[in-house]
């Protein structure tokens, strides 16, 4: 780097130009061990994101995320507003997570998981690449006038990408309102799902235009998360990273001269084939995702020149400084910690709810009541919530002890979502009670089948019963 100027990078965007224009860019095709490994990374995880959909759980979609309804459900379980909570501690758990895994391991989620990198570089650009040819061949059409070639390559890749567009987006619908309904909205006139067919035009217009013309700008000016680098890393974060101290000075290599330079050749290649077209030699920078095409790049340099290859590689700024082997600090630990009490809490609230929670108590402050015919009786509130999609009907009966127990108002008939409240009331024969608090199990049955017991009391007076006598 030009010392003089050494960080003047930092104060302008790569793919804009000191006009404001867009430069585009035009990487080179990757190739290496790293682009290999994300390739399959990338066809596992298209795979679930578009078989998902399809899966279904007692009826219900694997995952789906109807914000218009209000009607969501994560691994089979319905989640409906009654359960705010637990999103805003799944949410509390995603966030602790981001910053836990990004101050470990930057930004590998960007280079490897995010939908937009899969889809812009796995999918579209290799679209790209197949039509148009490598970087060279794309400058060189796109300089070109207009004449049958470039029409023809033009016309194709845009409409391949439309089409991919219009599937994306008709995926996204599926999360959104469920596969059964997509596939009516599809099969349908649109004027009889007006609403759902202008919402796939929208969100496929948008989705063609993110990865047609859009493209790095994404992750560069929009998205967060790639801001939020600056306060999340450390000099012990582990990131795409150029060796200075092996790879400073730079030079070229030249045939049978001593060499006094590092390791660095000045070839090029490693921005070359950057997707958002910077240069990681100048260090650590918020429009790098952590693709890992500049090692790839790098690495077969090295293997060219005779050098051991590791001059561009995954690491943290400490290891290349010092020579230190990452270290597990105590903010990772805290971090760590956290989020291990977040998911703990988070699994257990998932793994103990019921598609009906039920809850029965006694009213406090209320003594029992004398009842005709030499007869008690206690009342109790009841508490019902269905988390299904579906109508139930409840039915509370008395299980170890033989006894009246009469819903005092409407029949526990809930609709989907539904919560209820109401009170029901416990009465026995006074010769059956022979303490003051006598257990008692109530026994849930949703469908005619028995899913729940909850266990309580009846609360009765000394010397009532056989005591009495």
């Amino acid at each position: 780097m030009n010392n003089e100027n050494e960080n003047s990078f930092r104060d302008k965007i790569s793919t804009v130009s000191e006009e404001g224009n867009r430069l585009w860019v035009y990487p080179k095709k990757p190739k290496g061990r790293f682009h290999r490994a994300r390739i399959v990374v990338a066809i596992i995880l298209l795979a679930i994101l578009f078989i998902t959909p399809f899966i279904k759980v007692n009826g219900n979609s694997f995952f789906l995320f109807n914000f218009f309804e209000r009607k969501f459900i994560l691994f089979g379980l319905v989640f409906g507003p009654h359960d705010f909570f637990i999103f805003v501690l799944g949410f509390i758990a995603l966030i602790v997570f981001v910053i836990l895994f990004t101050a470990v391991y930057g930004r590998i989620f960007c280079g490897w998981i995010c939908p937009q990198t899969i889809f812009m570089e796995m999918v579209f650009r290799k679209i790209e690449y197949w039509i148009e040819g490598d970087a060279s061949k794309q400058r060189a059409l796109d300089a070109q006038k207009m004449n049958g070639e470039k029409f023809v390559k033009k016309f194709s890749k845009h409409l391949i990408f439309l089409t991919l567009s219009f599937l994306i987006g008709n995926l996204l619908m599926a999360y959104l309102i469920g596969i059964d309904e997509t596939l009516l909205v599809v099969t349908q006139s649109p004027n009889l799902n007006f609403s759902a067919f202008l919402g796939v035009v929208f969100f496929s217009l948008i989705f063609y235009a993110v990865f047609a013309r859009f493209r790095e700008q994404a992750c560069t000016i929009v998205c967060p998360y790639g801001r939020l680098q600056g306060v999340l890393l450390d000099q012990n974060s582990i990131v795409v990273a150029y060796d200075y101290v092996r790879g400073e000075p730079r030079g070229k290599i030249k045939k049978d001269e001593i060499r006094t330079s590092g390791d660095c050749i000045e070839c090029g290649l490693c921005y070359d084939v950057c997707p958002t077209g910077i240069d990681i030699k100048n260090g650590i920078q918020l429009e790098c995702i952590n693709c890992t095409a500049c090692i790839d790049a790098c690495d077969e340099v090295m293997d060219k020149v005779g050098f051991s290859r590791g001059l561009i590689r995954y690491a943290s700024l400490k290891n290349i400084q010092d020579k230190i082997r990452f270290k597990f600090t105590t903010r990772i630990a805290i971090y760590t910690l956290i989020l291990t009490l977040l998911l703990a809490i988070f699994g257990y609230l998932l793994t103990i709810r019921t598609d009906v929670d039920i809850k029965i108590l006694r009213i406090p402050g209320m003594l029992y009541q004398d009842q005709p015919n030499d007869r008690i009786s206690n009342l109790y509130n009841v508490n019902i919530v269905n988390n299904t999609f579906d109508s139930v009907q409840v039915k509370l009966t008395l299980k170890n002890i033989e006894g009246e127990l009469n819903i005092i108002g409407d029949d526990l008939n809930l609709d989907e979502q539904e919560k209820f409240e109401g009170r029901f009331m416990i009465i026995f024969n006074k010769s059956q009670i022979t303490k003051v608090n006598t257990p008692i199990e109530i026994g849930i049955i949703i469908g005619g089948k028995e899913v729940k017991t909850v266990k309580t009391a009846f609360l009765s007076k000394i010397g009532s019963g056989k005591n009495e006598k």
